[in-house]
């Protein structure tokens, strides 16, 4: 089934649209009873219409960018935020890399409150995102793992599909907390990820503050 909200973005296009909705039956009710209940039955109908006519179209796999890896280096997409240090992380990724010419970015999604987002109010945000991923960049350095990064969309899932435009990875690699204290897990990050995307998905808990 298609899903119309994948991103912080979609949500606030939603939410301009539901007031508007309002607002049109407002205005309607105002002028005339039956003129607010004629805007109100055409607009439902319309939302209706939408609804069932989009329920039986799903999305279709995303692919990697069009430029293809050369056949000896494996790509490696990393995508974390307050695990991105991890000793977890760091182990998955020289198992994932152990023995090839491999290539790793990491997405470093810039976590923000929905407030603070529709008010483009997202330096903070980018700024203590860019902090942790130079730190884990430095670890992956120490730990022998050559290692590129970038701040990505505060929705993992659009991070990882901005990140696809310019990164032909042969597999992803998610880390979140554990259940319980993560909250890309309770929004079901890593299923949205294995059902969108054409890569093998690994998912690394990382058990830290």
């Amino acid at each position: 089934m298609r899903n119309p909200i994948r991103s912080e973005a979609d949500a606030f296009r939603f939410v301009l649209l539901t007031i508007g909705y309002f607002a049109l039956i407002v205005i309607g009710s105002v002028i005339n009873v039956w003129v607010g209940v004629a805007v109100f039955a055409v607009l439902t109908a319309g939302v209706l219409w939408w609804f069932v006519m989009g329920r039986g179209e799903a999305e279709a796999p995303v692919r990697q960018a069009p430029a293809a890896s050369p056949p000896e280096q494996h790509r490696v997409l990393v995508v974390a935020n307050e695990t991105v240090g991890g000793s977890q992380l760091l182990d998955t990724i020289r198992e994932r890399i152990a023995g090839r010419d491999a290539r790793v970015l990491v997405v470093c999604p810039a976590l923000n409150s929905p407030l603070r987002h529709w008010a483009s109010d997202e330096d903070e945000a980018r700024e203590q995102a860019q902090h942790r991923l130079d730190t884990s960049l430095e670890t992956m350095q120490g730990a022998g793992i050559q290692a590129a990064g970038e701040i990505g969309d505060g929705d993992p899932i659009q991070a990882i599909e901005d990140a696809l435009r310019t990164f032909r990875p042969d597999e992803l690699v998610v880390s979140t907390h554990p259940l319980g204290k993560s909250h890309w897990l309770e929004r079901g990050v890593v299923e949205k990820a294995r059902e969108r995307f054409a890569l093998p998905v690994t998912h690394v808990i990382v058990d830290r503050p």
